[in-house]
Formats: C-alpha cells, sequence, structure tokens
C-alpha cells in the first residue's frame, strides 16, 4: 500500500475547526499521514524537544537547590530520585505511550468516537495506578534508602523528600496520562505550553520553599518535593480543560461514559510491556547506586550526579522518540507500514547521533557536568569516572529508546523489553561480581556501559526484519 493512501472512514466524527471536510479525519491527523516524513518528523520533534528541555531544566534546577542544602542532603535526594523517575517514566513513557499510541491509531483509521472514550480512560487508569504507587513506595522506600544510606542524615533526608513526593504520585500519574491523550492526537504545542507556564511557576516555588523567604519557613528537601506537587496539579488541570473544552480534534463527553475494560486493557497490555522497559532501567540505575554506596558517601554523591545525565537521555530520547510513536501509531492504524518503518529509521539516526554527541562531550569535560552539583575532589572524581567510561556508549541508549517508542507505536514491544532484560542483567550481574571481587568504582561502570550497548543493539532485528509490521494495526 503506497504511504500516501488512505483507509475509508466509517465512523463518525465531529467537525471542529480542526477537522477535514474531505474525508472525516482532522487535518492534523491527514498532515500525520501524508505530509513529507521529513519535514512532519521535524515539526513534531522541535516542540517535543523544547518541551524535554524545559522539563530538564525543571529537574536540574530542583536538584542545583537542594544541593546547597550539603552533600548529604544530595545524596538522600540521589537515593529518590531513581524511584521518583521510574513512577515518572511509567506514567509518562510506559502506560502514556500506550495511551498515546492508542489515540493515535485510533485517530488514524477514523475511529474518533474511540479516541474520544480513551480521554476517560486515562483518567481511569491514572488514578488506581496512582494510589498503588502510593501505598507501594511508601511502604518500601524506607527499607531501600536504608540498605542504600551511608550517613544517618542522608537518610532522613531521602525519607522527607520521598514521602512527600510519592504521597501525591496520583497527580503525577494524571498529570502525564492526560498529556499523552492531548499528545497522541499530534499536538505538541499544547503540552510545551503546559510544562513552560509550570517552569515559570515551579523554578522560583522552589527556592521560597526550600530555603524560606519572609513569613514562609524554610522546609528544606520537603520544600522541592512539595514544588514538584504543586506543577503536576496546575498542569493536570490546564490539560483537563484543554481536552473537556474541546479545544482539538477530540470531544470527550462531560461526564464519565459507562466503564469499558476492552481499552483500558489495550492500553495496559501495550503499557506492562513498556514498564518492563522504564522498571528495569531504573532498577537497573538504583540497584548501581547501591553498589556504588558501598564505596561512600562521596561516591554515591558523585555517581549521582553523574548519572542524572543518564536519567535524562530518557526525556532527551524521548524528545525524538515520541514522535516516533506517535506518527508510526497513526500510519500504521492507516494501514502506512512502509512509511511507519522509515519513521523508526529516521528517529534510530537523529537519537543516537544526539545521545552520542552529549556522552562524548561528558566523557571529555565531566567537570563542566558535575561541578554544577558539587566542588568536593572525591565527588568529582567518582562521577568523572562513570561519565568517563559510559559516556561513550550513550548513543546505544538513544537507539533503544526509539526502538522502544515505535515498539509502542506498533503495539509490539517484544523486542525493545528483550533489549532492556539484557542490559538490566548485564549491568547488575556485572555490578555484582565487581564489587565480589573488591575492583572498585571503574568495574561497576564497565558493565553499565556493556548494558547499554545491549539495549540499543538487540531491538534492530524487529525493523531490520520488519518484525511487527506486517499487518496494519494492532489498536
Amino acid at each position: 500500500m503506497s504511504d500516501r493512501t488512505l483507509l475509508p472512514v466509517s465512523a463518525p466524527v465531529h467537525r471542529s475547526r480542526e477537522v477535514g471536510v474531505a474525508d472525516g479525519l482532522d487535518l492534523r491527523t491527514r498532515s500525520l499521514l501524508e505530509a513529507p516524513l521529513l519535514r512532519t518528523f521535524l515539526k513534531l520533534a522541535a516542540p517535543n524537544t523544547l518541551f524535554v528541555v524545559t522539563h530538564v531544566v525543571i529537574s536540574l534546577m530542583e536538584v542545583f537547590f537542594i544541593a546547597k542544602l550539603g552533600v548529604d542532603a544530595l545524596a538522600g535526594v540521589s537515593q529518590v530520585f531513581p524511584l521518583l523517575t521510574l513512577v515518572g517514566s511509567l506514567a509518562q513513557g510506559s502506560v502514556g505511550g500506550s495511551v498515546m499510541s492508542a489515540v493515535a491509531r485510533a485517530l488514524g483509521s477514523g475511529r474518533a468516537e474511540e479516541a474520544n472514550r480513551l480521554a476517560w480512560s486515562a483518567v481511569e487508569i491514572a488514578i488506581p495506578l496512582g494510589l498503588v504507587s502510593t501505598v507501594i513506595l511508601l511502604y518500601l522506600g524506607p527499607s531501600v534508602y536504608s540498605a542504600e544510606s551511608v550517613s544517618p542524615a542522608a537518610l532522613a533526608a531521602a525519607l522527607a523528600y520521598s514521602n512527600l513526593v510519592f504521597g501525591g504520585a496520583v497527580l503525577i500519574w494524571i498529570f502525564n496520562l492526560l498529556m499523552s491523550v492531548v499528545r497522541g492526537t499530534g499536538n505538541l504545542v499544547v503540552p510545551l505550553m503546559v510544562v513552560c507556564g509550570g517552569a515559570l511557576l515551579v523554578i522560583p516555588l522552589s527556592p521560597v520553599l526550600i530555603f524560606g523567604l519572609g513569613p514562609i519557613p524554610s522546609f528544606g528537601v520537603r520544600g522541592g518535593a512539595m514544588a514538584l506537587l504543586v506543577y503536576y496539579a496546575a498542569g493536570s488541570l490546564a490539560f483537563a480543560a484543554y481536552l473537556w473544552t474541546h479545544q482539538g480534534p477530540l470531544r470527550p463527553s462531560a461526564k464519565p461514559p459507562a466503564l469499558q475494560l476492552k481499552p483500558i486493557w489495550d492500553i495496559l497490555r501495550v503499557g506492562s510491556m513498556s514498564a518492563l522497559v522504564a522498571g528495569s532501567t531504573n532498577l537497573t540505575l538504583a540497584i548501581l547506586t547501591g553498589f556504588v554506596a558501598m564505596h561512600g558517601v562521596a561516591a554515591v554523591a558523585g555517581y549521582g550526579a553523574g548519572s542524572r545525565l543518564e536519567f535524562l537521555l530518557v526525556p532527551l530520547s524521548y524528545g525524538i522518540g515520541g514522535p516516533v510513536g506517535i506518527l508510526v501509531g497513526t500510519n500504521l492504524g492507516a494501514g502506512n507500514i512502509t512509511r511507519a518503518l522509515r519513521v523508526i529509521r529516521v528517529g534510530i539516526l537523529v537519537a543516537g547521533l544526539s545521545t552520542e554527541a552529549i556522552g562524548l562531550a561528558a566523557a571529555c569535560w565531566p567537570e563542566l557536568w558535575l561541578e554544577a552539583f558539587s566542588r568536593d575532589p572525591a565527588v568529582i572524581a567518582a562521577g568523572s569516572a562513570y561519565l568517563r567510561t559510559v559516556g561513550p556508549f550513550f548513543g546505544f541508549f538513544g537507539i533503544g529508546y526509539v526502538l522502544y517508542c515505535g515498539g509502542q507505536g506498533a503495539g509490539r514491544m517484544g523486542w525493545p523489553v528483550g533489549g532492556a532484560l539484557a542490559r538490566a542483567c548485564i549491568a547488575i550481574a556485572g555490578g555484582y561480581l565487581v564489587n565480589r571481587m573488591n575492583s572498585g568504582l571503574d568495574g561497576i561502570f564497565l558493565a553499565a556501559a556493556l548494558g547499554m550497548v545491549a539495549f540499543g543493539c538487540l531491538g534492530l532485528p524487529s525493523v531490520l526484519f520488519k518484525i511487527g509490521y506486517r499487518d496494519k494495526s494492532t489498536a
């Protein structure tokens, strides 16, 4: 089938300023199916990358302010950060990516009413998953931090930050799943506007709550968590207002429709497979943090500052991979298999080069990154060792993540999951053996680098041999 061929549309579609007259598809969906591929990809990637950069700035500024409280505060929050990133990755990249691709496939095949219903499905999924996240992390958090803690002060900081931020996990889930519904329509400008508005709110709010100002007392690390929850609450309201005032092509009903389990199951089926990728990635980094913690507080602080750059590869790769998932889902929904595969190949090239450039720069000049968090010589030494060993392999992470996003768009996650699990096994087993042999930090970091190579390489057969891309849609 030609890349420009459209499937007949039989489902009724509400008319709006974005809706095309000829075939019932909204104009943005038609563009995803028919416009020149590279131009379309870049139009999506530009606002998505700006969105990611702004989100990264918010994250970095929070750590920058908390680092001013001392090494123990930085070490404590560094212990929480893998779990917080795990929740964010599950909500935005895993289940959120499944929501996004489901909306994209529904719109691509002209099933407008199904796409409308998915807005409510996102809410129905977000609330229970948010509550489950709160219960699990409030219960398990103290044990995790106690096992990793290198000082009583660091443990106290970890618990203070964790209990507050995970107590509001529902807000994190609602924010990310509603954003994913908007993204599934191909609109990446609204998420950019919301996160930029949130940055204008949270960046000045964080230091006020952390250090205090006038009548506002100092809340320490709790202040950073409070500011973060304000950001998620405000963003959730903004996305809900956009969707339920019908500003885009979707027309969700004002009242919740009767509960339908099939769309929820379809989302969770792909989302659970995606969660294995996000979960194994963050679990690997959390366990490696524990291995590094055996070498002292300076080592874990340095690794925390250095590995934060690796954590930031996720949103950066998502800036590129997100448009890949949207385009793949929409085009497979319309049966445009060849165009979907071309999208993935373009994404692999862009993400691989971008993340590799960052990794090489970090390996060559690690102090430029690390000194933003600490000037302690031991912290700088540990962070530099990590970046010089793992940084040159960052490109494989970008490749693996685009394959993961493409798998979400296709609804086929087998190969990306295999790559992620291989990475976890190599990094964790290697780090364990190195610690058993008392071989030092360099061996732990080498195991992390080899695992990253596996993540990037093992998903490639799905694209090279068109595995999972031989039929129209898996929606």
